[in-house]
């Protein structure tokens, strides 16, 4: 159940990020053909390589898991800019996004 999740996800992920499988792999400490065998379902990744995945799109677990997040990293971004903001702006912000989802 979770094999298919986790192989989709990660692809799905990676995909986001613009990046190859070959380089994610490599990136991570792992073969060339990593990723690739994880996205294929020919393998999964041990807890250890679980984590530097999630080091490597800057998510927690969490936002792994959570399918409703398209791109959890580029949240994680905006959710630290937003707090170096005011209350006022941060209103602001809000109003604007509230349009946009109109």
């Amino acid at each position: 159940m979770y094999d298919r999740f986790i192989s989709e996800r990660i692809s799905k992920l990676r995909i986001a990020k613009k990046v190859s499988a070959r380089d994610m792999s490599l990136t991570i400490g792992q073969n060339e053909n990593y990723i690739n065998h994880i996205e294929n379902g020919k393998s999964m990744p041990s807890m250890q390589v679980f984590f530097y995945i999630c080091e490597y799109f800057n998510i927690t677990p969490k936002d792994f898991f959570d399918e409703e997040t398209n791109n959890p990293s580029l949240l994680n971004a905006v959710l630290e800019d937003l707090n170096a903001l005011t209350e006022h702006q941060i209103l602001n912000i809000h109003e604007i996004v509230k349009g946009l989802k109109k």
